[in-house]
């Protein structure tokens, strides 16, 4: 292990490896370490989203992801043994993204898969190594690290990155608060083998008075993941669970056939969202940072974009591109969306297990019939789908978002927008700050982009265009984690130097 690194990133789950990804890639040097002896062996987190989907085409990742997931076909909603709705779930987004489907792609897989290209760009986790402690200094922060044989070593870095879960030793001695509270519900998942469960391959969520099962598929045959709540007085002593002894009442209701159970784990959820998400050279993404309940399958995906919004900017300070300042942003954009999301899950997962003979009727008798005639509706699969994928995400509220241009405001994610002659997305591939002009670009335009190093990415006007909403002959600049930082419908070469003059952000050249 060096000495000294750029970045030390503790924790490599998925977020601390997506970190040392999007670092690595733009030439920041990185150390991650570990205190378990390599990736997870169990898995909560199932979904991989759109707009993870979407970023991880700067690393040319999205497709591998893809082709080790699975696309669901369909959600079917069961209730007290019956049958009651089928949402299929495929091409849900098509209007919305170029992956606009829900894909199960279990984590432990996922981390793996996350490693191995880490390896690739010439950077491996070092692991059974964990944070003891560490000190911050005017310009580093050294940090104590024990190692695998026991020896302690000291290690300085400019900036440290804790993505070391919901126990988090960075956030406990950057004395950042975890304010929330935790479920009584124990969960419980299971790894099984499946027979008779119609229609097969697709996921199911079947209630039963206070009882609930999900059950996703990951498109091996006959293997599925459970995911429940263990009740009454067996929550107590979950050390001493095994998969007999949660309620069994749910799953029975899918008719199905339990033939194997592989693994079986279970654990508290909580709901927590810091005060801090950075505090000097210090800061917290993942779970470190924002704990919720797993409905909607949106942990791991806002972990992983965490680490995205984090890793341009820390790029750019490192370099000498931008001043510290710019960090600041970080916790401005992230927390904001933490707690929207914690609150929205908190309520979805208060409706799917709350108690009682009117929760149990709005569950089991409304909720299947209201949600397979809304979905029914080309608008509604939207809109859930642009929920789910997080593709309505945005940083209006930024620092670093300026102006608007037809619909589209500085902070927003840009419109996917493939009716054209190419796909607008494609140069979103690249790690970089790049212009996109809908229509034709003004000549001084041109020639500003041309004298800073920046790509100007013209797109000919059509209808499309229009029916999205952006502007005809607009100038989008483009920040590297691909979102609008700002809109401007003059196209105005001096309004694009003036954001970057006020931000101190220096020009590619």
């Amino acid at each position: 292990m060096a000495a000294q690194t750029d970045v030390l990133i503790v924790g490599a789950g998925p977020t601390g490896l997506v970190l040392a990804l999007w670092l690595t890639k733009q030439g920041v040097g990185v150390t991650i370490v570990d205190k378990n002896s390599g990736p997870g062996e169990a898995s909560r987190a199932m979904a991989v989203q759109a707009r993870t989907l979407e970023l991880y085409r700067q690393l040319d990742i999205a497709d591998a992801v893809i082709d080790a997931g699975y696309k669901t076909p369909a959600m079917n909603m069961w209730a007290r043994g019956s049958h009651r709705a089928r949402i299929p779930l495929v091409d849900a987004g098509r209007a919305v993204s170029a992956y606009p489907f829900v894909l199960i792609y279990p984590q432990d897989r996922h981390e793996r898969l996350l490693v191995q290209q880490l390896h690739a760009l010439g950077v491996d986790v070092h692991w059974q190594t964990e944070l003891l402690r560490f000190e911050e200094g005017e310009s580093h922060v050294t940090a104590m690290l024990k190692q695998a044989d026991g020896q302690e070593v000291a290690l300085t870095a400019a900036y440290l990155a804790g993505c070391d879960g919901a126990r988090s030793l960075v956030r406990h001695q950057i004395g950042s608060a975890f304010e929330g509270g935790t479920y009584k519900q124990l969960f419980y998942v299971a790894d099984v083998r499946v027979t008779g469960i119609e229609p097969a391959g697709e996921a199911h969520i079947a209630f039963d008075q206070s009882d609930f099962v999900l059950l996703l598929c990951y498109g091996e045959k006959d293997q599925y993941r459970l995911i429940g709540t263990v009740r009454d007085e067996r929550a107590e002593h979950p050390e001493q669970l095994t998969f007999a002894d949660v309620g069994h009442d749910a799953i029975n209701g899918l008719n199905l056939k339990i033939s194997e159970v592989n693994w079986f784990s279970s654990y508290r959820v909580h709901h927590r969202v810091t005060d801090h998400f950075r505090r000097g050279r210090a800061f917290l993404l993942g779970d470190a940072a924002h704990v919720h309940s797993p409905a909607g399958g949106q942990g791991m995906n806002t972990g992983i974009l965490d680490a995205i919004n984090l890793a341009w900017k820390l790029a750019a300070v490192v370099k000498g591109k931008a001043p510290e300042a710019l960090l600041d942003s970080y916790q401005i954009e992230r927390q904001a969306f933490a707690r929207t999301l914690v609150e929205t899950t908190d309520k979805l997962f208060s409706f799917v297990t709350a108690q009682g003979g009117l929760a149990d009727f709005v569950r089991t008798r409304i909720a299947p019939i209201f949600a397979s005639v809304a979905y029914k509706r080309a608008s509604v699969r939207e809109y859930l789908f642009r929920v789910v994928s997080q593709t309505t995400l945005d940083y209006r509220d930024s620092p670093l978002s300026q102006g608007r241009a037809g619909e589209v405001q500085g902070g927003d994610r840009l419109p996917w927008l493939p009716g054209g002659t190419a796909d607008n997305y494609d140069s979103l591939a690249a790690i970089e700050w790049q212009v996109h002009v809908y229509g034709e670009a003004k000549a001084d335009l041109a020639q500003w982009c041309a004298q800073h190093g920046i790509a100007l990415h013209v797109f000919p006007w059509g209808p499309a265009y229009e029916k999205a909403g952006v502007a005809r002959n607009a100038a989008y600049l483009l920040r590297p984690d691909t979102y609008v930082a700002l809109a401007d419908p003059e196209a105005d070469a001096s309004t694009l130097n003036r954001y970057f003059e006020a931000r101190g952000v220096v020009l590619p050249a």
